[in-house]
């Protein structure tokens, strides 16, 4: 589970492009760029086709899911953990390292370019009364919900990207050179953290400001493992999707605000909960008095039933063994018949509802016994946040939309790469 520090503005850049056919893409984004504003998201749209990445990973009993993205020159891979609860990307680095934790892949090699003190980007990661130690480089240290951190300096490096269309990218990108990591709770050996946050130090954001793609991060995470992660808007249907909007006051995350938690179709009167999409948590959490009052809910509906509480098994907190092996949730969903939602409520809308199937709160661990995973927050220090994380979207399309400043939701087939909207709606 990540946090990470957002709001910085990223200077408009446009940067040359190796092939042909990159060179007549950047010629007609810049003219789309010296015309009218209108005319530039005409041009985005007909051009700047989405960038797609598939997902590897699962959230049990893997626990994580990640992408590879291709960086430096020439072009090395690296495994980053996908985050949208942070904004800041960075790969472990030799510069040197002083501690760097087990990753898949070499070290990655910083290039020399690196951001000064002053530049925006730098001042974003820093309180507005930051003093610069070093003029000519920008240190940063970024603290995660699991206690894990990296410490480092940022630098630019090529990306190499490739759109749907085909078209291939490479962008020169802000991203950590990180030297020292402790690992968290929930470490993975990963190569480092791919941030998708709300705020412009994020790699969507800085995509977006040199007019390469729109301010759109989706993804889609199969409960059979793998998936898929893309930039803009051109690989879905937007009349397909439940929307809601993004909060004014919890600008820090993706968050709908506050919401109540229903059980069985009816409000539980647990209310005021402020919730945040963080695909770099695996499982879903609620603050102690939700979580409570959603465990003795359960408690009471399966009451009477050949269920019997495993606490020897300690996969997740709260674990059930039937009379013989659970094989898949879908066995299981026999005792949980009701489902559970959050309700969202929207300005002077009805409200919207995020509904959790047993699919989207349940795992089946080794022991064949069937798991709660949602967890108590409050236990593992989110306070007062409750967080929708990995186990809750599987098996849905989610889109954070930073433009129209609105997330949404749809049941949709992960499992296959789309290449069209709308390919892969249930």
């Amino acid at each position: 589970m990540r946090k990470g520090q957002v709001n910085v503005f990223f200077l408009l850049l446009f940067l040359s492009l190796s092939s042909a056919s990159d060179q007549k893409w950047r010629k007609a984004m810049m003219s789309a760029y010296n015309s009218s504003s209108s005319s530039s998201s005409m041009m985005m749209n007909r051009v700047g086709s989405s960038i797609l990445f598939p997902i590897h990973g699962n959230v049990y009993p893997t626990g994580y899911y990640n992408v590879t993205i291709n960086i430096g020159h020439p072009p090395k891979p690296y495994f980053l953990d996908l985050d949208t609860g942070s904004d800041l990307t960075w790969l472990q680095c030799n510069a040197p390292c002083v501690h760097c934790i087990e990753a898949p892949h070499p070290l990655y090699q910083p290039s020399n370019d690196l951001v000064a003190c002053r530049h925006p980007l730098c001042a974003a990661l820093h309180p507005p009364d930051y003093k610069c130690e070093s003029p000519d480089q920008c240190d940063y240290e970024v603290e995660y919900a699991d206690g894990g951190s990296s410490l480092g300096v940022l630098v630019r490096d090529v990306f190499s990207l490739n759109y749907t269309n085909g078209v291939r990218l490479s962008p020169r990108l802000a991203l950590g050179c990180g030297y020292d990591q402790i690992p968290g709770t929930s470490y993975h050996p990963l190569d480092g953290i791919l941030g998708l946050g709300r705020g412009k130090s994020s790699i969507v954001s800085q995509l977006q400001s040199q007019g390469l793609v729109r301010n759109v991060v989706g993804h889609c995470l199969s409960g059979r493992g793998g998936g898929f992660l893309f930039f803009g808007d051109g690989l879905y249907d937007s009349s397909h999707v439940t929307w809601t909007s993004m909060s004014q006051e919890f600008t820090k995350y993706y968050s709908p605000g506050s919401a109540e938690l229903h059980f069985g179709g009816k409000a539980t009167g647990i209310k005021n909960l402020i919730v945040i999409f963080d695909s770099g948590s695996s499982y879903t959490y609620l603050n102690s008095q939700a979580y409570q009052a959603l465990t003795l809910l359960l408690k009471k509906e399966l009451s009477g039933r050949s269920l019997k509480e495993a606490p020897e098994d300690q996969t997740l907190p709260l674990c059930w063994k039937g009379r013989k092996p659970f094989r898949s949730v879908h066995d299981a969903k026999k005792y949980f018949k009701t489902s559970l939602a959050l309700a969202f409520a929207n300005i002077g809308r009805r409200k919207t509802q995020f509904e959790l199937h047993p699919e989207a709160y349940l795992i089946i661990s080794n022991k064949g016994n069937v798991c709660l995973g949602i967890l108590n927050g409050t236990q593992v220090g989110l306070q007062n946040l409750n967080v929708i994380g990995d186990i809750s979207m599987q098996d849905r399309m989610v889109v954070y939309d930073n433009e129209k400043q609105v997330i949404g939701w749809s049941p949709a087939n992960c499992d296959h790469l789309p290449r069209f909207k709308s390919a892969y709606y249930m």
